[in-house]
């Protein structure tokens, strides 16, 4: 990535810049802005999260906003109600008071004389989620977004909920939620930080069991939904997704339903904005979003509108890698979404089962349909190479090898391909099955398979077959009736080299990826087909600019971190573990010399006979200091279930100095209705 260092704007930086809103509350914002804004109004561009400025997110923030601000914008890192240096509390995610705090601030940037009176609003994850959110209502001064690796569907593509099968990261962000809330403000910024941090500690939620309580798509999932009607999604909307993020599937979902201008941009890269994100290639993010803006915001005719509305880099096959620097490919560009050039191919399910309970002999991909009998019955562990649900960098976060994981799935091969095979959109599955009990889920994976046997997964979907007819209706299975189910697999762009294989392969375990079943369940299959989105082949169609960025922050590393991730095997007790430590060290802020540490374990153990033997542990410990000023937190929370509940118990202790000022505990019992 190449640092930039001369703009055509000198750039002045406010640290804390109060926009209090009308109930009082006060937002605090770190401003850059070209230092002749009071006399040359120009746009803002609002970045509005919960990460806080002041720590949590300067290092991308130093390398973004400054480069945006030097191209004659305000760019404006606000910390939300109840985060970082802001008044206020945090009651949940994406509430109703948070997109009307967003569409205020909108408001107040737009009236200001350093303004020209239009906004944009971008952001990542939560702020991708919340621009979209808000373009939603239609603030009037908000011009254009764009949001990069999010949702327009909360029950079907956040952490929660797939397939309406409840995600193990459900519980992993109500901790991640507990821990990072739980920081006070900067002494330095709020003579009244111990006060304020008290109240939030006092309010702090530990939300996964009241996510994991909401089981279907109802009224609280529909909020901050934007699918609900893209016809009052008119902002014109950038969207940016990576293939080894699991939000990849909002980028043709935006594409294919906004009624306003819309444009899609979709890369290998795990959880991070383009420009610095991995698998490589990274892109010229900055440079796209200048472009983006000088359309939307100044009024500029450079042609941004006309240009593909869904550009995608094209996966090619390599060996499965879970933490790849860089992933081969080349960038195909759709002149329109769905695209002509997609043709749909039918592959009808068969297999050779013989006397067993499941194929003596692969199972095959065909044109013809054949009936057949197989069953499902995966051992509980199945899952361990699955990856996170969002990756965030080279740690083995990203799927490995599928090829253990395959041996314990009912596995469906097509033929060895005479030539390459291009796909670009979402494959659906449609499966004849019963099930042998009331509750349970299938889980179909896509995968490239080498001549040496090596598994690489393209693409993953899942159904809670209690959600076969509907995700706001579901229903319990009949034990032994069949019936018919289908659902979409992810969005994905891949080319499959000739003398590979593809491969679907079904299970019902899914560790730790899906929480799993009550009961270890038998899937009999009787028949279905693949729908596989076929590309037409293409050469590489569009060359984006190269990464650029604004100079690093200004730190001093004072204790380096260290990341391990193992699966480990007790050879006694059979159990099986997914076993995480991620200490991201610690580090001095040089501008204002706010010390920060992260400290972070990860347990997610379960026997492969046994459903209700899932358990998981995580801890978080945050540390802030400066001179004489300490204080830490840490938020200790574990998941297991029972036949008929889901239990979540958690700890959230404080200290100031060697002083512990506050203990809370947890305990929470969900019933276990449709999961």
């Amino acid at each position: 990535m190449q640092t930039v260092t001369a703009f055509p704007h000198r750039v002045v930086e406010t640290p804390d810049m109060g926009i209090t809103l009308s109930d009082g509350c006060r937002l605090s914002a770190r401003v850059w802005m070209p230092d002749d804004a009071g006399a040359n109004p120009v746009p803002a561009v609002l970045e509005y999260i919960p990460y806080r400025k002041r720590d949590g997110t300067t290092p991308r923030d130093a390398l973004m906003h400054p480069y945006v601000a030097g191209h004659g914008y305000a760019t404006v890192r606000v910390d939300m109600r109840g985060n970082g240096d802001s008044d206020g509390l945090m009651a949940d995610e994406y509430t109703a008071q948070e997109l009307s705090d967003a569409c205020e601030v909108i408001a107040w940037l737009a009236a200001q004389p350093w303004c020209s009176g239009t906004v944009g609003m971008m952001g990542k994850s939560w702020g991708g989620f919340n621009c979209l959110q808000t373009a939603f209502l239609q603030p009037p001064a908000l011009k254009a977004v764009i949001s990069v690796c999010s949702t327009t569907d909360r029950f079907a593509d956040d952490i929660h909920y797939k397939g309406g099968c409840l995600l193990g990261e459900n519980f992993g962000w109500g901790a991640v939620m507990l821990s990072y809330s739980s920081r006070p403000p900067d002494p330095a910024l709020r003579a009244d930080w111990r006060e304020e941090w008290l109240k939030r500690l006092e309010a702090e939620p530990f939300l996964a069991p009241r996510w994991a309580g909401l089981q279907e798509r109802g009224d609280y999932w529909k909020h901050g939904s934007v699918c609900e009607d893209f016809g009052r999604m008119t902002v014109p909307v950038l969207s940016i997704s990576g293939w080894a993020d699991n939000y990849m599937n909002t980028s043709a979902a935006l594409v294919a339903g906004c009624a306003g201008p819309v444009q899609a941009i979709v890369g290998p890269w795990v959880h991070q904005y383009p420009h610095t994100a991995v698998p490589g290639p990274q892109i010229g993010f900055l440079q796209l979003a200048i472009r983006w803006w000088d359309r939307w915001l100044k009024g500029i005719e450079n042609g941004a509108e006309g240009d593909a509305p869904y550009r995608a880099y094209m996966l090619h096959s390599e060996p499965p890698d879970a933490s790849p620097r860089h992933r081969a490919g080349h960038w195909v560009a759709e002149a329109e979404w769905p695209s002509r050039r997609v043709g749909r191919q039918v592959l009808h399910l068969g297999a050779d089962v013989g006397t067993g309970a499941l194929p003596r002999a692969p199972g095959y991909l065909g044109q013809d349909e054949i009936a057949f009998r197989a069953e499902i019955a995966s051992p509980q562990h199945l899952g361990m190479q699955t990856g996170e649900f969002f990756p965030m960098g080279l740690n083995a976060e990203m799927p490995g090898d599928q090829a253990g994981d395959d041996a314990l799935s009912l596995c469906f091969d097509g033929a060895v391909l005479k030539a390459p095979l291009e796909v670009l959109g979402a494959a659906r599955l449609v499966l004849r099955l019963a099930s042998d009990k009331p509750l349970g889920f299938v889980v179909a994976r896509l995968c490239d398979v080498a001549p040496d046997g090596a598994s690489v997964r393209i693409a993953h979907g899942m159904l809670n077959l209690c959600h076969r007819g509907g995700a706001e209706q579901p229903q319990l299975m009949v034990p032994g009736q069949a019936v018919e189910v289908a659902f979409d697999l992810d969005q994905m762009a891949y080319r499959l080299a000739p003398g590979h294989r593809l491969r679907l392969a079904l299970s019902n375990a899914y560790w730790p990826f899906v929480w799993p079943s009550p009961e270890a369940g038998r899937i009999t299959v009787t028949g279905g087909s693949l729908d596989l989105p076929v590309h037409q082949g293409s050469g590489p169609e569009w060359q984006p600019p190269g990464p650029e960025a604004a100079s690093p922050w200004a730190h001093k590393v004072l204790r380096a971190g260290k990341t391990t991730r193992k699966i480990e095997t007790d050879l006694i007790t059979g159990r099986v573990a997914l076993v995480i430590s991620d200490d991201l060290g610690d580090a001095e802020n040089l501008d204002h010399g706010l010390c920060t540490g992260e400290t972070m374990s990860e347990l997610w153990d379960i026997h492969p006979d046994d459903p209700l033997s899932a358990r998981a542990v995580h801890v978080w410990e945050q540390r802030l200091s400066r001179g004489d000023w300490a204080v830490k937190t840490r938020a200790e929370a574990e998941m297991t279930g029972t036949a008929t509940h889901l239990v979540f118990r958690a700890r959230l202790t404080a200290w100031e100095g060697e002083e512990q000022v506050f203990d809370r505990h947890y305990n929470s019992e969900v019933p276990r209705r449709f999961v």
